[in-house]
């Protein structure tokens, strides 16, 4: 999944006009930068999670756990339908 995606985008980066030399670390930083992201947003979950637990806010925490997972499940279902209606 990832390599498709990788040679996707650089054909994307040798169509705008970037040295075919700077291919390979325009991708790697583009890569750490999706990493770093990713895990920044994880670590902020986190934080936001152990916060509330910590301030025995189980009320809040179940109340958000429960909107996450239908806010998952929704967004997925409408990725579904859309995807759905293009055949």
């Amino acid at each position: 999944f990832g390599l498709l995606h990788g040679f996707g985008f650089a054909g994307a980066l040798t169509e705008i006009g970037l040295p075919q030399q700077a291919i390979p670390l325009a991708l790697i930083f583009f890569n750490v930068g999706v990493e770093l992201g990713q895990l920044l947003f994880v670590l902020g979950i986190v934080l936001l999670t152990w916060l509330l637990h910590d301030l025995n806010q189980q009320k809040i925490l179940k109340r958000a756990e429960t909107a996450v997972v239908y806010s998952i499940g929704g967004l997925s279902s409408f990725w579904l339908f859309e995807r759905i209606s293009l055949f």
